[in-house]
């Protein structure tokens, strides 16, 4: 696809009102043509369905929709790899995982060597930092200021690795106090002379979901419905039956749902207990007074099969939501912060998650296949000035990059595999903007089991192909079958579909250079 590079982001004719008009003073003229700063802020493992602004079934999330009432709202925004640190690499390279080389979370190390977006920005004038999750197991580079978290993190008074190459505990709550670093590097850290680039990286809504002492108490009242699918027999799809990420079956009752002393893995027991450890004595009181009683409760029911299923959702579902509570009232800080101080005007914001999750559909929770709840994720942008309302195109994560690249009137270079989002941004409707999306996935065998596999997307249809240690092709058709639980792969009514879309699964790994399909 054709990509565009602008000369200089002061220029840009947006939907809405242009960035300045000729009969304004010199002098307002010059100070409305500074370069845009960029506030990213992304999520692990949040998902679209938990947020009111895609779905109004289950969360309620006012600043989250803040960002898509004042910008735009991307209904069919996806992911290229659907796991933490894959996913975090394409967003940075703007390339698949093939190309990177950070593929899955257990074999790889990011290249920190590499071309990265945050590189390009400083070449371009741009000051860089990134500050929370960063979990490509090699330290940041192309950051003029950086904080990360060993791992994964921890909830409760985490760790976090400095520049000095320092690990320092900081005491609080760790969605908090990403917030607190990230605003205050905004406001007394960095060089306000330059145009900065801020990735804020929370841990939130990672599992196990421990929710700030505040919010312990939330959603109690609340019975939340089954999903369509909760009960999937997996029939036709033996790949889905495989897996290990059921909530039944593999969701675990202490590390997961917090029931200490209830029957589970020792091993993931053993790391609830070592984060339990972490909390001071009035946090540590505070958690007990709230789960101590439904830890009795849960004892004395005894619960088993279709109910303790259903016991099971109902805590996930409430642990959940109070993390969610916590990550969209600390966005919302974010966002005041950029009006207090004058910055909204002229900042691209930009929230996303690493990718989307299950929240008992198909009986599961975590993420990895290319079904459509781990596949698709949440974006949200606003841009001053810029379009309003929503953006139906497909877009990917490998596209963040260019997208900042061309904001920043930076050239865009051609290794590059995403395209920029500016124009869609801006209010355009390309003409030949991309018609399906590629996905693959590596990470195999390995926690939760997912099988390897690959595939393609368009607006209608998807076909998905696992390999490895089975052969197995999967197509859908979304429109008839939104859940996909149907694989009409055999079906000879689908034989001219198969078809079409084994042809473009065949193009866009020729235009990917992805070598899987030398091997098939």
């Amino acid at each position: 696809m054709k990509k565009v590079h602008l000369l200089t982001a002061a220029a840009l004719p947006l939907a809405g009102g242009a960035i300045f008009t000729a009969c304004q003073p010199k002098q307002q003229k010059q100070e409305q043509q500074k370069p845009f700063n960029i506030v990213y802020i992304m999520t692990d493992d949040h998902t679209a369905q938990m947020m009111s602004c895609y779905d109004q079934r289950y969360a309620h999330t006012p600043n989250l929709d803040r960002i898509a009432q004042e910008g735009v709202l991307f209904t069919n925004s996806f992911v290229a790899n659907s796991l933490s640190g894959p996913s975090r690499a394409c967003m940075i390279t703007g390339k698949h995982s093939h190309k990177n080389g950070f593929y899955d979370n257990t074999h790889c190390k990011f290249d920190g060597t590499q071309q990265t977006f945050p590189k390009l920005l400083q070449q371009a004038g741009y000051e860089t930092a990134l500050i929370g999750k960063w979990h490509l197991e090699t330290l940041p580079t192309g950051f003029d200021h950086w904080e990360i978290l060993p791992g994964q993190g921890s909830y409760y008074n985490p760790d976090f690795i400095t520049q000095e190459n320092d690990t320092v505990q900081v005491h609080g709550y760790l969605t908090n106090i990403i917030t607190d670093k990230s605003i205050e590097w905004m406001e007394n850290q960095r060089d306000k002379n330059k145009p900065f680039c801020l990735l804020i990286h929370h841990k939130a809504q990672h599992r196990n979901w421990m929710a700030d002492t505040c919010n312990l108490r939330l959603y109690e009242d609340k019975t939340f419905p089954l999903p369509d699918t909760f009960y999937d027999d997996y029939e036709g799809r033996p790949a889905a039956a495989a897996q290990e990420m059921s909530i039944l079956k593999d969701m675990d009752l202490v590390y997961d749902l917090k029931m200490t002393g209830a029957e589970g893995n020792k091993g993931l027991a053993q790391g609830y207990e070592g984060m339990l450890n972490r909390m001071d004595a009035e946090q540590r009181a505070a958690w007990d007074a709230f789960y101590n009683p439904i830890i009795e409760d849960f004892k004395k029911q005894h619960l088993t099969g279709k109910a303790l299923y259903e016991w099971k959702f109902q805590r996930y579902m409430r642990d959940y939501l109070k993390t969610l509570k916590s990550l969209d009232d600390n966005v919302g800080r974010v966002l005041d912060y950029l009006d207090k101080a004058g910055l909204a005007e002229n900042t691209l914001v930009i929230y996303t998650s690493d990718q989307g999750f299950y929240m008992g559909e198909h009986g599961w929770f975590d993420k990895r296949f290319m079904y459509e709840e781990s596949f698709h994720t949440p974006l949200l942008m606003r841009l001053p000035g810029g379009k309003k309302g929503t953006i139906d195109q497909m877009v990917q994560n490998i596209d963040y990059a260019p997208t900042f690249l061309e904001l920043a009137g930076a050239p865009i270079p051609e290794d590059i595999q995403g395209v920029s989002l500016l124009p869609l941004l801006k209010g355009e409707n390309p003409a030949d903007w991309r018609t399906s999306l590629y996905y693959h996935f590596y990470e195999y065998p390995a926690e939760h089991m997912v099988k390897r596999h690959y595939g393609v997307r368009n607006d209608r249809y998807k076909l998905i192909h696992f390999y490895n240690d089975i052969d197995e092709w999967e197509l859908y058709d979304l429109k008839e079958d939104p859940h996909e639980l149907h694989n009409v792969y055999s079906d000879p009514a689908y034989a001219e579909v198969k078809k079409q879309m084994h042809h473009e699964l065949d193009s866009l790994q020729i235009m990917y250079d992805d070598p899987i399909r030398e091997l098939n």
